[in-house]
């Protein structure tokens, strides 16, 4: 039996923007209304490549944020709250340069479900490409992750989501999450979790090589009732 495979790929400079998956949109409307990854590495890109020599000095760092970026990109592609996840450790990884300091990082990192189900399994497996141009934003990826939460099952996760938010009789009006302890309500997760899902998207969009982006907190959240119905 094979492994599921989730395969997605990033626009190039000047690509279209990608389409938010009907899922996150439907969230996004109910608080308005109340990929087997291969042992080795995702792509070749050996020095025989013109113009790109293996980084000689490459750093943890420059893994780590390769592994964050794939990882943002790969959480808002698939557009769940409910099969979001994060890193856990790089596995193996190597990087080559050009003259322009661009860099193309290949690597194999390991995750972990945002939130994993009690006696579930939490480890999956990523390979990836990322292309830093430089200083600037928005790397290219290639990212391919095994493990990947069933279709069907986040479908059912994320529908009952919606009908609770449709459900509630007070909307939500809420200061911050976390507060200032740091804690989150566990009434208030799935809204954390719909709200790192939205944010996706523009954590990778800013990423550089050099800069990165995480959601630390909702500073305000506000609820609006929509007056018809789909």
């Amino acid at each position: 039996m094979q492994p599921r495979r989730q395969l997605l790929l990033a626009p190039g400079p000047g690509g279209p923007r990608p389409t938010a998956p009907m899922f996150a949109l439907l969230l996004l409307l109910a608080l308005q209304g109340a990929a087997a990854a291969p042992a080795g590495f995702a792509g070749s890109a050996g020095s025989e490549d013109s113009g790109w020599r293996q980084d000689p000095e490459l750093q943890s760092g420059l893994l780590q944020q390769a592994a964050r970026a794939a990882l943002h990109f790969f959480n808002f592609r698939a557009g769940s709250p409910s099969a979001l996840r994060v890193v856990s450790a790089v596995q193996q990884g190597r990087a080559w340069v050009n003259s322009k300091n661009e860099r193309k990082v290949d690597l194999v990192f390991t995750t972990e479900r945002y939130n994993p189900e009690e006696g579930e399994e939490r480890l999956g497996k990523c390979s990836a490409r990322v292309f830093f141009r430089n200083e600037k934003p928005r790397p290219a990826i290639n990212i391919t992750c095994t493990r990947f939460v069933e279709k069907s099952k986040r479908q059912q996760e994320d529908y009952l989501l919606y009908k609770h938010m449709k459900q509630l009789k007070t909307p939500l009006d809420v200061v911050s999450i976390p507060d200032s302890h740091g804690h989150i309500d566990p009434s208030l997760r799935p809204i954390w979790e719909l709200a790192f899902l939205g944010g996706s998207y523009v954590m990778w969009e800013k990423t550089t090589q050099f800069s990165h982006y995480y959601l630390a907190q909702l500073s305000s959240l506000k609820q609006w009732v929509r007056k018809t119905e789909d």
